[in-house]
């Protein structure tokens, strides 16, 4: 399975949308370069609220361009970035992915998915109604979380726009995707 970067994003201070940018780099263990969530421990404020010394499995945060269609089709256009994400992909089911897949990002970037992005009310602040429409329910009435996973970083790497990606699977059993 193979996708593309759309864009890159990244935002020095805790804002909901990351401005685009030409190119970021990924540091293994830490995350995007310049970016508030960068560092092995978390850096979200409401788990820092909990406990600082927690690993921080929100390195990276990829969202499909997909989703984007989706919701503006739905009467909320959003643009790549405006949702918090760092990498917006094109041609891969991130959602679909298990536990541990790791995603190869233009030339040596490699991340590692480590769980869903749990959405938050914050996405109303963007359009009112955002947040609900990142959620839905299966046929057996679990919940979708719809806006993006998230990854730490193996390996590093500068990634930009147009960049291919390559999905390496992990060895079974499969392990579903969390919120992380």
């Amino acid at each position: 399975m193979t996708g593309t970067i759309v864009a890159v994003s990244r935002s020095a201070t805790h804002t909901m949308s990351k401005p685009n940018q030409d190119s970021i780099r990924l540091l293994a263990g830490l995350g995007v370069d310049g970016d508030a969530h960068q560092g092995a421990q978390v850096k979200h404020r409401s788990r820092v609220a909990r406990d600082a010394t927690q690993p921080n499995l929100r390195q990276v945060h990829l969202i499909h361009a997909e989703l984007h269609d989706e919701l503006a089709g739905r009467g909320f256009p959003v643009a790549p970035g405006q949702m918090g994400e760092n990498v917006t992909t094109r041609g891969i089911d991130l959602l679909g992915l298990p536990t541990g897949t790791r995603l190869h990002l233009g030339g040596t970037a490699v991340i590692e998915v480590t769980g869903l992005r749990n959405p938050c009310v914050q996405l109303d602040g963007l359009q009112k109604g955002l947040m609900a429409a990142t959620l839905d329910h299966g046929p057996d009435g679990y919940l979708i979380r719809k806006a993006g996973i998230m990854a730490v970083v193996l390996a590093d790497g500068e990634i930009r726009p147009g960049d291919p990606i390559r999905v390496e699977i992990p060895a079974e059993p499969h392990k579903a995707l969390a919120p992380v």
